[in-house]
């Protein structure tokens, strides 16, 4: 199999964005929003080259030319993270029994889910600044932030709190599901 050189992949940094580097953490900034995430690797590294980010690695094996692509990846969604955010909605969907949510701080409260008496709890572990929870219309709620992974994280953890066990999923859909990302 013939390898290849060089592996180089570019991620454009829009005006008004600032990238700092420092021992393997890049820090990407804009308008008060700041994403930092740690890049460390033996072979592949990230530099800053005519307003944009170089990945790059030099005669790279399968694995190295893998991570090349991811890095580039993470490195585009924190550049879009703090130039436009993400938003997932989540929807609250119930057939008998009148589901009502709320957020306590640091958790969100999910009441009488299959006319449960005990209140079930979605764990919300980052700061209002870094990652925010609305709910809209008593049925919709916006996560939205500048990290994806928060953002997800946070999403995933509102759906797995109203997970059912022991009924069938086809039948018993009540629950709390993401129904578009942004």
């Amino acid at each position: 199999m013939v390898r290849m050189d060089s592996v180089s992949l570019r991620v454009e940094i829009p005006d008004g964005v600032t990238v700092t580097m420092s021992d393997g953490s890049i820090s990407i900034s804009n308008d008060g929003k700041t994403v930092t995430r740690e890049f460390a690797h033996r072979t592949v590294s990230i530099s800053l080259v005519d307003g944009a980010l170089e990945v790059f690695c030099n005669l790279p094996r399968r694995k190295e030319r893998a991570l090349a692509g991811t890095w580039a990846a993470h490195l585009g969604n924190m550049v879009h993270g703090v130039t436009e955010g993400f938003e997932y909605t989540l929807k609250v969907v119930y057939s008998h029994f009148p589901m009502t949510i709320k957020v306590d701080g640091d958790r969100l409260m999910i009441n009488n889910l299959f006319g449960e008496k005990v209140p079930r709890q979605a764990a919300l572990p980052w700061s209002p600044a870094e990652v925010q929870v609305k709910i809209e219309n008593k049925i919709d709620v916006i996560v939205s932030g500048s990290d994806k992974e928060k953002v997800g994280q946070t999403s995933a953890n509102i759906e797995r709190a109203c997970r059912i066990r022991g009924r069938d999923r086809r039948v018993f859909q009540d629950g709390i599901y993401v129904v578009s990302k942004k």
